[in-house]
């Protein structure tokens, strides 16, 4: 699917959140989705199911407060990934491959 369809999102239960898109703009399962929190924090969703309705269901990487249906989301038009090899031995990451 095209890297940079925007969608809104509709429902938040907890770290559950549903994203409408275009039916041409829809995410593959797995992509990663970013959004704008009012505090100029980055939220990061992960796709894990299709509803149906242009509909994706996915998962936050952090909390959900705040957040707000309406909000615009972006796909990055990729996965989560995590950097791998000798530059990574002896540090840590969080789930977003973060150096923390």
């Amino acid at each position: 699917m095209p890297k940079g369809a925007k969608g809104n999102v509709v429902q938040v239960i907890g770290t559950v959140v549903d994203v409408e898109f275009p039916a041409e703009g829809l995410p593959d399962i797995y992509n990663a989705l970013e959004l704008s929190m009012g505090d100029g924090k980055r939220l990061v969703l992960e796709v894990q199911q299709h509803l149906g309705n242009n509909w994706v269901r996915t998962l936050a990487m952090d909390t959900t407060d705040g957040l707000r249906r309406g909000a615009e989301a972006i796909d990055t038009g990729e996965p989560i990934t995590v950097p791998v090899g000798e530059p990574c031995l002896g540090r840590l990451f969080n789930a977003l491959g973060e150096a923390l």
